[in-house]
């Protein structure tokens, strides 16, 4: 029977963890993955391939190549090969000086035009005029620039043909800086660690996080209780009104807050009639920036607190309150003695989840600030979603913005614990001591 029992609950369990791994475990082994490839919009998911772009050439000035190689990997070339000559077949050359150019000049490489150009001169069936010469050598010319090659071994080759001095080494440098797919690193790290705005970016996240966290619990520990001591229907009230900045959709909820902040808006109108400065209280300073922002996102979070707060209340037996008030407690020592040593639980509930909360989310401030004025309101999880999703120059570090991602995750594992340990968590959940 018990066999039975756990077989079945295994199987409704089933769904549960398939859910789980599709929308939790997997997005974060994909992130922790994508965090140490260098993947972004111009190198694709896929493999890539090999191209010297003057991007590369530039790359290569601060490398240990040669400069001599590097000038002659930006230059034109011309070849004498099979290739070339089969090319040079199908245009108006004609046939008896291409048989000359082929018994004569063959396998030859010619770093400048001028160089061919004199032993084309030297040949008896070479064109009378200069142009026609000149035309004569456009079929044997090449170049490694812009041009694309599949696979390294195809590029290398390309490689040896125009720069035959190249050791092995110059042509790996020239191949590692060419190739245009993704590759397994760990620069996205060192990159966060030696940029100038992550300073920046911590203190930012630490500020917002700290601040409207403290909003939340504070706020919404404090309503639940005062809606505790109202009348049921009262509370009732007070209930459904704090509810909606949680159930109101995220894009209105930000209109809203727009409107009441924007330049002509509530806050504004008001400002004016008053004599007080009246500008865009959400982009205008950087204090009424953040002050937004904490309260955009403080009142959602209020809302969440509340809702459970309340609930752990009426957990509560009454009867103690009621003995509490016989024995003379007023309603600050019933909430100091009675009321918060047993919402130890709750808190460390709402204080865990809201941080992880608060350091992953970024919509509402994207929705309102977007970081500004400047980055002033810019937090680590804003700016991994512009750098890996949305930004201005169009390329996605997808690579990058999931090492910032990454980074998140363990620092809210490694809160997590914290949570547990100052909040004793084994007290919390170990058995009661007095059995009724």
């Amino acid at each position: 029977m018990t066999n039975r029992a756990n077989g079945l609950g295994l199987l409704l369990m089933t769904p549960a963890a398939l859910l789980l791994a599709a929308f939790f475990l997997l997005p974060a082994t994909l992130t922790g993955i994508f965090a140490f490839t260098n993947m972004s919009t111009s190198t694709g998911i896929s493999g890539g391939a090999y191209v010297v772009t003057e991007t590369v050439l530039r790359k290569l000035e601060a490398s240990d190549l040669d400069p001599r190689l590097r000038e002659a990997l930006g230059e034109k070339s011309y070849a004498v090969n099979a290739e070339t000559l089969a090319a040079a077949k199908t245009t108006d050359i004609e046939p008896g000086f291409l048989a000359e150019i082929e018994d004569r000049l063959s396998g030859n490489i010619y770093s400048a035009s001028s160089a061919f150009e004199d032993d084309l001169k030297s040949l008896p069936s070479r064109p009378r005029r200069i142009r026609d010469l000149k035309l004569a050598t456009e079929p044997f010319e090449g170049s490694v620039i812009n041009t694309r090659y599949p696979d390294r071994g195809q590029f290398e080759a390309a490689l040896q043909s125009f720069l035959p001095n190249a050791t092995q080494a110059d042509l790996g440098m020239i191949a590692t800086a060419s190739y245009t797919g993704w590759t397994w690193t760990t620069d996205n790290f060192i990159d966060l660690l030696t940029r100038a705005d992550t300073l920046k970016l911590v203190a930012n996240t630490v500020f917002y996080v700290c601040a409207t966290l403290a909003f939340n619990v504070f706020v919404g520990l404090f309503l639940a209780i005062a809606v505790f001591y109202l009348p049921s229907r009262t509370g009732g009230v007070f209930n459904v009104l704090w509810l909606l900045p949680r159930i109101t959709p995220v894009v209105l909820y930000a209109i809203m807050w727009k409107w009441f902040t924007w330049e002509n808006g509530f806050l504004y109108v008001a400002a004016k009639d008053l004599g007080l400065p009246a500008f865009n209280y959400m982009k205008g300073s950087v204090p009424t920036a953040w002050a937004t922002v904490i309260l955009v996102n403080g009142f959602v979070g209020a809302s969440f607190g509340m809702i459970l707060f309340s609930g752990a209340l009426r957990a509560i037996p009454i009867q103690q309150l009621w003995s509490s008030e016989v024995d003379g407690a007023n309603r600050w020592q019933q909430v100091t003695r009675i009321i918060l040593p047993q919402m130890r639980w709750p808190i460390l509930f709402v204080t865990s989840y809201q941080t992880l909360s608060l350091l992953s989310s970024y919509e509402l401030i994207w929705l309102t600030t977007n970081g500004g004025p400047g980055s002033t309101t810019t937090v680590w999880s804003l700016e991994a979603f512009h750098t890996a999703l949305n930004n201005y120059t169009g390329n996605l570090q997808y690579g990058l913005g999931a090492a910032m991602a990454l980074i998140l995750v363990i620092v809210g594992l490694v809160l997590s614990i914290l949570y547990l340990r100052l909040f004793r968590f084994n007290e919390l959940v170990s058995k009661p001591k007095i059995e009724f």
